[in-house]
């Protein structure tokens, strides 16, 4: 079911904002993902490439990687796989606007007719740092590419979502028009694949967050933040987050769909295989 850009901002507000009740946003990497996620209460279903990797036992990480059309692999699952199976919630195109192998104009009219409701900057260059980072950034494939396509989502109806690292972004983004901002504090902790360095603790994961949000209503302050990643992996992660930072809910792929599945499949696997068999 698709909704214009005012229709997703309405039925947040009115299911979520005005209640009191979390903004929950889930990452989607297979139908079944969507379909348990929606029938879960989840207000946005979230796809992006990464989504296709972490369900396929890779780190959310190969999502960066030169291994496939970032683009292409969101479109063909919206078409074949998550489109169909969800029945009434709002489904975000993760798009990369880095791409230079693609008209952005024409990729977003696509999302849009295909019967997505709006789009998220992922993957997104602001994942990465130093060298590579500058060198991306001089060869026109930087930061820009994301604020511009959240710009031009914006002016085309869309509903907006932006990942963000720090201030200075989150107040590009306002600026663009965006609708809704993720304070991403890097890849998701925990499980068989989750970061395991360089996670921040989750106090300073609410300070930045709050950091954040602080910036982006400062210039817009009807902007919705949610918080993402880093050491916010559990429901008791992201409920200290959204009440220390004052934030309206939480996006959650890894720690939606890979990490409840993990533990629960190998234990299943485990009981099946415990049950004996007489010896002939």
């Amino acid at each position: 079911m698709q909704y214009t850009r005012q229709q997703v901002i309405d039925k947040l507000k009115a299911e979520c904002l005005d209640k009191g009740i979390s903004v929950v946003a889930a990452g989607s990497g297979i139908g079944i993902s969507a379909k348990f996620a929606e029938r879960g209460g989840a207000d946005l279903i979230v796809i992006y490439n990464s989504g296709r990797y972490r369900m396929g036992g890779h780190s959310s990480y190969a999502g960066l990687l030169p291994i496939g059309d970032a683009n292409g692999i969101v479109l063909e699952m919206g078409e074949r796989e998550i489109l169909p199976i969800v029945k009434e919630k709002p489904v975000i195109a993760g798009v990369f606007p880095s791409d230079p192998t693609r008209e952005m104009s024409y990729l977003l009219k696509q999302i849009k007719d295909m019967g997505f409701s709006g789009i998220i900057n992922f993957p997104t260059v602001a994942l990465l740092e130093g060298k590579f980072r500058n060198n991306m950034e001089s060869s026109g494939f930087g930061w820009h590419c994301d604020v511009d396509v959240i710009r031009m989502a914006h002016e085309m109806d869309l509903y907006t979502m932006a990942y963000v690292f720090d201030v200075p972004q989150a107040e590009q983004m306002a600026e663009a028009g965006v609708d809704c901002i993720v304070a991403h504090m890097g890849n998701t902790k925990g499980g068989s694949i989750g970061q395991e360095g360089g996670v921040p603790p989750l106090e300073a994961a609410a300070i930045l967050t709050r950091e954040i949000k602080e910036a982006a209503l400062a210039i817009n302050p009807e902007i919705i933040v949610l918080c993402h990643g880093g050491p916010i992996a559990f429901p008791e992660d992201a409920a200290y987050v959204i009440k220390e930072a004052d934030v309206q809910g939480f996006v959650g792929a890894s720690s939606m769909e890979r990490l409840p599945v993990e533990k629960p499949l190998m234990e299943a696997t485990k009981e099946f295989k415990a049950i004996p068999i007489k010896v002939r």
